[in-house]
């Protein structure tokens, strides 16, 4: 069973979302990176780009595939995780902590509403 902590909200394409205040921090869950092995490469964003809900804004490469990744809100992106051009394999071993994509100052926070908590996510994943 995939680690899903409660206190996220999640898009059924496997990114998670966590908000504090207007800025709100992302990622690929635990079951994504499961399922795509051990990460080689992340593609992101430059920081001031401007992201809609559920447009790609990166990739993550694995030793057997590449994966689009998706906005799973609306924002501006304000930081990108550094450590994952030098440090990939962050997402494989803290996919919610230091494996973190990118953070994005939200433009509208009501928009978490239509994501889901870890409950409706475990039923995606089965």
């Amino acid at each position: 069973m995939s680690n899903i902590p409660t206190d996220l909200k999640y898009a059924k394409s496997h990114e998670w979302v966590s908000l504090d205040g207007d800025v709100a921090t992302i990622g690929i869950t635990d079951f994504a990176q499961s399922e795509l092995g051990d990460v080689v490469y992340v593609e992101l964003p430059e920081v001031g780009r401007t992201l809609q809900a559920g447009e790609t804004f990166g990739s993550v490469e694995s030793v057997k595939t590449v994966s689009d990744v998706y906005a799973p809100i609306a924002g501006e992106v304000i930081e990108v995780n550094g450590s994952l051009g030098a440090q990939s394999e962050l997402v494989n071993s803290d996919p919610y902590g230091k494996g973190f994509m990118l953070k994005i100052r939200v433009s509208d926070a009501s928009a978490l509403g239509g994501l889901l908590d870890a409950e409706g996510y475990q039923a995606v994943v089965g």
